[in-house]
Parts: C-alpha cells; structure tokens; sequence
C-alpha cells in the first residue's frame, strides 16, 4: 500500500488503507505500508501492533515499479493526491495489479480496479466511471472501516434518547489538519444548549485555541488527544460533529447522530449528498464559518441554530441515526479484497 500522513496531509488515506490492510491480513496476506507518517506516534503504532512494516515511499513511476519488483508485490494498493498519476499505468504495465482509491476523480490514473468509497459514487453523472479504464467499485457498499469500527457497530439503530445534557464529541480528522476545532467549538457553544462536550484535538496549538473557548452555563468543554478509543466515544455521545472525511463512514456504520463541515474541496461533493439524503445534518463549509462581517456572522448562526435544534430533539438525532446505519453495514472492505482476490486469481490462470 502507497500512502502518506502527517500534520497538515491528515490521516484519512492511512485509515482506510489500515482498514484494507486489516481484511488483506485477515485473508493471509502479507501487507507492507510505504510511504511518510510524520508526527503521529499513534498511527505508527497502530501499523506496528498489527505487524505491518512501513517502508520509505516511491513517488515516481519508476521507483514505484522498481519497489514492486523488489518485494515481488502481486497487489499495489494507491491512495494519494500527490502522487505522479503515471505510477498505476506503469504498474499495470509491468503485471502488478494496482488498485487506485479515489474521490471522485482519478487523476487520470490508469489502474485495474478503482474504489472510491463515497456515497452515491455509483450514480451516473459527470464524475461516474463510465470513462474509467479498469472496474470500479463505487458507493459506500465498499467503505473501508477498520476492525475497531465494524465491532462496535450496534445491532440495531439506537433509539432516541432524551437527555437535558447532550454528550456531545467533536473530532475533525486525526490531525485537524485545517484547524476547525476552536471554530466549530465556539459555534457549539454560541447554541447556548447545556451540553457535555469533549474535543480531539489533534495539534497543541488546537488545544491552546479550544482551551481559550469559555463555555456558557450548563456547558462543559473536555478537550482529549488522538485516540484509538474514539470508536468507543462516538457510541457514546449523543451528537457528532465532525468534518466531511472518511470519518464520515464510521459515524454511519456506528448510527451515529452526526452533523458534518465541509472543510476541504474535495469532500465537496460527498457532503452535499449525504445531507441532501437525510443521512447527516449540514453546517456548511468551513471558509463560510471562519470568513468575517456579515456573512461569516450568518453562517455561524445558521450552524448554530441547526445543532440547536439536534441537542433539543432526540427525534431528530434519532433520524438520522436511523438512515446513516441502515446505509454502512461494515462489510465495505470484504468486498473490495473479494474483487481483488478474484481479479488476481482469474489473471493466474493459464489462458
């Protein structure tokens, strides 16, 4: 697997590829991660503790079949924006399956089989996969959680709770890459709603900011580092508020009532559906929430008005608890090392 991690790069690419490498591990496969984690002890843990090595990543096309020939791969897994986008073609041209996991767009890469793991990824329309080379596996049927996530996943839908004190979690990613904690904290507090929050932060200059957040009566703020427990928090908070990621499938998988920021381009799209399907609540993007004068005071208090609303009604927090967990059953990747399996087992047979 080729992917890469850190501060201001996030942790998405190396969550889902972990997820993957779980089920491949599960299957009898050997599994190697290359690439950069930087800064992040936990992420590097968490490749340790499942014995999986990390190895200096290739970035060119070259070093990338190179590497593949060294370690006699048979699978090249791909999950990278920065990538040369020329590294699957060679790669499918020297005989190593290559997957490519996208977000919509594929960077003109040229691979055996595509994933991206995005809600209504399947429909058609201009970004579908009708000009894509290879198959593609589209839609959160193929969502890639890992084994923390799809063993704490209820049985049934939680019911609605009424609480006078909602425990409420922030979380934006493993780094918050983008700094949208002290902003969506001060918005959850501007609610004036009693709550329980506790906050990921992922960087100290984060916690220095939510630590200068004040909260209003009733309200406790609670900030708490990285952790691998955080499986375990979201079954127990009532409200979710988070950024549009990959994270976006473990809250559903898990029916968790959530209410989402787009805080990147890229999840643009993704967000846009998953609220208009009733599947999360929206609070807009995050350059609306930071921006200044009139509009940034509107945004705000549009957002704020909307988790109000979700502290206030169990009802509505049930939901969409209910449509998210009936749409990720937690079988995403079973089916994508199914394909992959199959694919490489078909390409063996002589003839």
């Amino acid at each position: 697997m080729r992917c890469d991690a850190g501060p201001r790069r996030g942790v998405g690419h190396l969550v889902r590829c972990l997820a993957l490498a779980e089920e491949f591990l599960a299957r009898g496969a050997d599994v190697t991660v290359f690439g950069t984690v930087e800064r992040l002890d936990w992420a590097t843990s968490e490749l340790a503790a499942r014995g999986i090595p990390l190895l200096p990543g290739p970035d060119s096309a070259a070093e990338l079949v190179e590497v593949a020939r060294r370690h006699d791969l048979d699978v090249l897994v791909l999950d990278s924006y920065e990538l040369d986008p020329a590294g699957a073609g060679a790669l499918r041209a020297a005989g190593v399956y290559t997957l490519a996991i996208i977000d919509g767009d594929s960077r003109g890469q040229v691979a055996d089989l595509y994933l991206d793991q995005n809600f209504g990824a399947e429909l058609p329309g201009p970004g579908s996969g009708a000009a894509l080379p290879g198959r593609l596996l589209a839609g959160s049927g193929y969502a890639l959680l890992r084994d923390t996530v799809i063993s704490a996943r209820p049985p049934v839908v939680p019911p609605a709770t009424a609480v006078s004190r909602p425990r409420v979690l922030a979380f934006f990613g493993g780094t918050d890459a983008v700094g949208a904690a002290p902003v969506l904290t001060r918005v959850l507090v501007a609610t004036g709603h009693p709550m329980d929050l506790t906050v990921i932060v992922g960087r100290p200059e984060i916690e220095a900011e939510v630590d200068d957040v004040a909260p209003g009566r009733g309200q406790t703020i609670r900030p708490v580092p990285p952790t691998t427990s955080l499986p375990a928090l979201i079954t127990q908070a009532d409200l979710v508020v988070s950024a549009a990621g990959t994270s976006t499938w473990e809250l559903c998988c898990l029916g968790a009532p959530s209410a989402l920021v787009c805080v990147v381009d890229n999840q643009r799209e993704s967000y846009t559906r998953v609220v208009r399907h009733g599947l999360v609540a929206g609070l807009g993007e995050l350059p609306e929430l930071t921006a200044g004068g009139v509009a940034g005071r509107a945004a705000r208090a549009t957002a704020a008005r909307t988790l109000h609303g979700l502290l206030s009604s169990p009802q509505r927090r049930a939901t969409l608890a209910a449509r998210a967990w009936s749409t990720v059953d937690g079988q995403g990747r079973a089916r994508v090392v199914d394909a992959v399996f199959d694919a490489v087992r078909a390409a063996a047979v002589p003839g």
